[in-house]
Order: structure tokens, then sequence, then C-alpha cells
């Protein structure tokens, strides 16, 4: 999927940032066509950062998909809302900012790992995680680069009943990027 002029990565940290970033690269998309906005350190709330920078990059977004292909990939964890509380939140963004909502067919998508992106990783690694605990960072935010990059690879995710219901969710936000990605829950057809 190189056809990508930009992917605009919005994130809270660095772990996200990581993850992010390596799904892309591992999907086909070249480093130097991935532009990442990321909460500053020190800055304050990284969720409130992105739910800040999510009217401004939707607004940029959509003031060049008309005539490039460009995506906006965004991050942000759920803690200890739903992923529906989340998406409710950036929502309410883009009405504050006077901004129509996001539509089917644009190239946005929002990710939203239950707690954090941790989870994800560690269901990654093999754990039997749920989304109530909190799992602990990993010493180097690049340690997860060969677990995501093994995600990315995959045309077809086949997803067994054990999957983070929020990794699951971010397979029909994945079509929004990628639309030739599939997600097939274990027994469907």
């Amino acid at each position: 999927m190189s056809d990508y002029v930009q992917i605009v990565i919005l994130c809270e940290d660095r772990q996200q940032e990581v993850f992010a970033r390596q799904f892309l690269i591992g999907c086909g998309i070249h480093q130097r066509r991935i532009r990442v906005n990321i909460c500053p350190r020190g800055r304050g709330s990284g969720e409130q950062y992105v739910r800040q920078e999510y009217a401004r990059e939707t607004r940029l977004y959509c003031s060049r998909s008309a005539y490039l292909t460009i995506g906006l990939v965004v991050m942000i964890d759920a803690d200890v809302m739903s992923a529906n509380e989340r998406f409710d939140q950036l929502e309410g963004a883009l009405v504050s900012a006077q901004q129509p909502r996001r539509r089917p067919d644009e190239r946005i998508a929002i990710f939203v790992p239950k707690r954090n992106v941790e989870t994800w990783i560690c269901y990654l690694q093999g754990e039997t995680v749920n989304e109530a605990d909190v799992y602990p960072s990993l010493s180097r935010e690049g340690d997860c680069r060969p677990l995501v990059q093994r995600l990315a690879h995959k045309p077809v995710y086949r997803l067994t009943h054990d999957v983070p219901p929020s990794l699951q969710a971010a397979c029909a936000e994945l079509r929004r990027i990628f639309p030739a990605k599939q997600c097939v829950l274990e027994g469907e057809a």
C-alpha cells in the first residue's frame, strides 16, 4: 500500500508511536511518508492532547484528501472509559470545532486500546490478558517491533475468542486505512 503520500499518526506517547509506526511500515508504508504528532513530554495528559489535536488533524486531512492519498491514524487509550466513550469524546471535539463528523469513506482510523496499548503488546507476546488490568510498560518502546511487524504482515487476521475486544474493534478501523486487510473471527467463514 505504498500509494499513500502521507499518513499522520496522532498519539499519546512514544509506545503508541512505535506500535503504530511499525504496523504501518510492516504494511508497506515507507517510513518517510509517516508524520507523527505526539504529546510532548511534560505537557500534561496524553489523551487530552490527542482529543485537542484531533479536530486540527482532521481539518488538515479533509483539506488535502481530495487531491492526495493520505491517511490519519489516531491512537488514544481508553484507560478506565469504554472505547465508545472515547469515540464520543473525539466526535465531540469535531462538533466543538464546528467540523463535520468522520465519514465512513474517510481514511481516518481510530484505535482505542483498553486500558492501554501495553494490553495489546502483552497479548501479542502470548500472554492471557484482560482489559481491566494495567500491564507493565516495556523497558524500551522498540521491543514491540518484531511482534507488531509480524502482526502487520498478515493479509487476513484470524481472531480467536481470547483476542481483547478492543483489538477486535481495531480491525474494523484498520480497513479504513488498508481496505484489503480482512479480520475473521474463529468459527466464521
